[in-house]
């Protein structure tokens, strides 16, 4: 157990923290697909209450923030080495809505994601052709049928 000031801050239980550890590997392997708070708690294997709450004490976001935070850094590799378009990147990082998308990526880098991707275009390393991503997707790991 740790200090924090005055207060005796207590972590959660070994089983409860593998179960919130596991809820976090799978958005950060699955942050392209529709994750939902029961699946994420499901892997937990608690309540969905009862994950929030301790997901948020212990990583200080919700789930709902980490994998928005996964899915923009996620965005962010694919502007900087791909041609793809930003709708393109949008999609492919599990974002259902342009606008949303654009407006949580300038609200956690500061800028567009049209802005980012140029500025990278001009300095970065030649760009993987976005139909090789598309086609072959981000990983070498088989995809479930």
């Amino acid at each position: 157990m740790g200090r924090v000031g005055s207060v005796t801050a207590r972590r959660p239980p070994l089983d409860l923290l593998v179960g919130l550890r596991r809820a976090r590997d799978l958005a950060d392997r699955s942050y392209a697909e529709p994750l939902d708070l029961d699946a994420l708690a499901r892997a937990a294997r608690v309540s969905k209450y009862h994950f929030v709450r301790t997901f948020a004490a212990e990583y200080g976001r919700t789930p709902a923030q980490y994998l928005r935070e996964r899915r923009i850094e996620r965005a962010q590799d694919l502007l900087r080495a791909t041609n793809l378009t930003v709708t393109e990147v949008c999609h492919e990082v599990g974002f259902t809505s342009l606008g949303s998308f654009s407006s949580t990526f300038r609200a956690l880098v500061g800028c567009t994601p049209r802005d980012y991707q140029r500025r990278y275009a001009r300095t970065g390393a030649p760009r993987i052709p976005g139909c090789y991503v598309l086609m072959h997707g981000l990983s070498d790991r088989a995809r479930p049928d």
